[in-house]
């Protein structure tokens, strides 16, 4: 069997210098053998996506010579223990090319990486670990990637959260924290906006931990990205602070790779692009086009690739032994990395016993002890009303300063979400005047998209270690979505603040006003999405949090200030709603159910209803919907019961949901408008007295019936009309 790379010889050359014959570095084995697991890797790929006919094999043939780079050369990693915490950290931002880390995970040593595991990618199963694209639970992957452009902000935050351990660990000879972040990108990353600003975080950082590897096969599924990109992206990096490096034929110069890649671990001050060029589905006969991208080759296709690179055509999966011995040092160099590293713990603990205890507790993802005791009881509470979102950093300020697993920050909005705190430093680099790496309050910049993408790689880079905290106004955690999203696919614990939650926030304006935003957070899967009544509910909500470590936390937060009722209770924002007023155990002819500010107008509601007639108007708060479905049905038909009461919902959000828990309800049906807070509540039909009335004149009309399924009435819906559409 004699490797080839002839199908090289017939591709238009791809970029400047590219070269024809294969270089490899001699290091590990002769030229020759080199080559037969670059071009085994590629064999491989074209097997196992026509397998079941799916999957993407290109960039895998293609960057091949990459992945061997990084697997057997470069990066330091325990085949045998891959949750070994001093490890190198590699993130596929191009989670479509996951068999290339598939099957180096394979060839280095993983044991649960076997060629049978790996043949389950896109097969008719659903207990496989061979996903579609690279997940977080399985041994080797760092990150769950495949929405293009955030692997790359993920890397960063895994490479913020090195440099802020670092700083806070080491020690002069005891670099306790050193491991690089290697991250492959693609095009179709590159032109993601959260990619990009991502980028620009890590080069005003300086994260020189950090190295963007651009599998620059120019080719995405539509054809050549000439079409629709033209960025000279070496040169736009080095604008934002990057460090850059170019190979020219990285489909066949794996010398030139390692070479790029031994330099890159070595800068200081700057993270490092590596821009290498490749082709994409190298030995297809039609490598260097859009169709090798996402599909399978075709079984002609296949062979041909086989035949071009030196194997049997009909031979299947083939792995020659030399592949194997060429990565025999994998497993015990790592092994032995690791030994070294824990005698350097043990020295360190010996020198600096305080800070190894407090590295070790980190580690295990634990609060500081007695972390309860910092949190202000009720009675501790301002008396008098006070926005949610300031309750919310009475938080802040109780434990962040005494915990150093929290990290906080603001996409520019640092002091009106208050997750500004008490002696805080932010992570700056350090020759800025700004703050230092130690820092744990981060200027995120207007880029929430990124914010949320970063935080997830902070929360990834072990389980509790790092409890990012994060803040916009709730309206903004609409370009946030897609990175909460993945937070809550990996369960990957954050605290999200997002004040100004409604239309509230007055002055700012319909653009500023969300009205819609909360049925996405309220059906997206593993999130805590509250929405607190008080301070003391904003007790409970962190409580919540800080007691789920498997899922990130969302709080909807007020801009205008709330009274502290007298009914809260924080024990109960867990059960998701419970009787904030009113006798629960008596029978009640109304019954008033709301979510955060509107509580305490509903409050006033029932006491107006009350004065008209009807007795024991109750008000349930229903911070969490989703706790609340949690509950059994005898707790649930307890605190809503829609069998004997009628139940009315008070929200000043879209109706979507409430049908669910109520016969009516009042809410929006518009856009906002800009005015202030008080005058909006008016306009749209929240005060009391028209509250009043419309509940009135629709209980009535009931004539003591209790509507059925599908008979929920919208109480405001053509209260005013939309100023937004055209033609008012």
């Amino acid at each position: 069997m004699t490797p080839s790379v002839a199908a090289a010889d017939v591709i238009k050359e791809h970029g400047p210098g590219l070269k024809q014959k294969p270089n490899v570095p001699h290091k590990a084995a002769p030229a020759e053998e080199e080559m037969l697991v670059l071009n085994t890797i590629r064999c491989l790929a074209a097997d196992l996506c026509q397998q079941f006919k799916g999957g993407h094999p290109g960039t895998v043939m293609g960057a091949a010579a990459i992945g061997v780079g990084l697997w057997r050369y470069i990066m330091k990693y325990n085949p045998s223990n891959p949750d070994w915490f001093a490890r190198d950290r590699f993130v596929l931002s191009v989670g479509h090319a996951c068999l290339l880390q598939y099957l180096m995970l394979h060839f280095s040593g993983y044991e649960a990486w076997t060629l049978d595991a790996i043949k389950q990618y896109h097969a008719p199963v659903t207990d496989g670990i061979a996903a579609g694209h690279p997940e977080i639970e399985f041994p080797g992957v760092e990150c769950t990637t495949g929405p293009l452009g955030q692997g790359i902000a993920n890397a960063v935050g895994l490479a913020v959260a090195g440099k802020q351990l670092g700083a806070r660990f080491n020690k002069d000879g005891f670099p306790i924290v050193d491991g690089k972040v290697w991250c492959m990108t693609g095009d179709g990353c590159l032109q993601e906006g959260v990619g990009q600003e991502a980028i620009s975080m890590a080069g005003h950082w300086g994260l020189d931990n950090l190295v963007l590897i651009y599998d620059n096969n120019s080719v995405t599924v539509d054809g050549n990205i000439d079409a629709c990109f033209t960025d000279d992206t070496s040169a736009k990096l080095r604008a934002m602070g990057w460090h850059t490096i170019e190979v020219y034929d990285g489909s066949n110069d794996l010398a030139a790779i390692v070479k790029a890649l031994e330099e890159a671990r070595d800068v200081k001050g700057k993270p490092t692009l590596i821009n290498i060029r490749t082709i994409i589905g190298l030995g297809s006969a039609n490598q260097n086009t859009g169709s090798v991208h996402g599909a399978a080759l075709g079984d002609d296709d296949v062979a041909y690739v086989k035949t071009q690179l030196g194997f049997k055509p009909d031979a299947k999966f083939v792995v020659p032994d030399k592949v194997y011995e060429y990565f025999d040092e994998c497993k015990p160099r790592g092994a032995k990395a690791e030994a070294e590293w824990n005698d350097l713990l043990r020295r360190y603990a010996e020198q600096y016993p305080a800070d190894a205890k407090e590295l070790q507790r980190r580690r295990e993802g634990k609060l500081t002890e007695g972390w309860e005791k910092s949190v202000p009881t009720k009675d501790a509470l301002p008396k008098d009303p006070i926005p949610t979102r300031k309750a919310s950093g009475i938080m802040v300020q109780s434990l962040v300063p005494k915990d150093e697993t929290f990290v906080a920050g603001s996409a520019d909005l640092v002091e009106s979400t208050f997750v500004n705190f008490k002696g805080q430093v932010e992570f700056q680099k350090p020759d800025s005047g700004l703050g230092d790496y130690t820092g744990r309050q981060i200027r995120y910049g207007i880029r929430e998209f990124a914010m949320v993408a970063v935080g997830n790689g902070l929360a990834a880079y072990q389980k509790g270690m790092f409890i990012p905290i994060m803040s916009t106004f709730f309206m903004f955690w609409l370009y946030a979505a897609p990175a909460v999203r993945m937070s809550a696919l990996q369960k990957l614990r954050f605290i999200g603040i997002a004040t100004h939650d409604a239309i509230g926030i007055g002055e700012d304006g319909p653009t500023h006003q969300p009205v819609s935003l909360s049925n996405f957070y309220r059906g997206l899967p593993n999130i805590n999405f509250v929405r607190p009544a008080d301070a003391e509910e904003v007790i409970g909500a962190w409580l919540l949090a800080l007691g789920d470590e498997d899922h990130p936390s969302l709080f909807a937060l007020s801009r205008q200030p709330v009274p502290l009722l007298p009914g809260s209770d924080r024990a109960k924002v867990r059960l998701g709603a419970y009787t904030i007023h009113g006798d629960e155990e008596s029978a009640s002819d109304i019954t008033l159910v709301a979510t955060g500010a509107e509580v305490s107008r509903s409050v006033e509601l029932a006491k107006s209803l009350e004065s008209t007639g009807y007795k024991n108007v109750r008000v349930v708060s229903m911070p969490s919907m989703k706790d609340f479905d949690r509950q059994p049905a005898s707790y649930r038909r307890k605190v809503l019961p829609t069998d004997k009461s009628l139940v009315v919902a008070i929200e000043a959000w879209g109706s979507l949901p409430w049908a669910r828990y109520a016969h009516a309800g009042a809410h929006m049906h518009t856009f906002g408008l800009s005015a202030p807070q008080a005058t909006l509540y008016e306009h749209f039909g929240f005060s009391v007295n028209n509250l009043t009335e419309k509940i009135d004149t629709w209980a009535k009309g009931l004539q003591g019936r209790i509507p059925g399924v599908g008979e929920f009435e919208e109480l405001l819906n053509g209260f005013v009309a939309d100023k937004h559409y055209a033609g008012k």
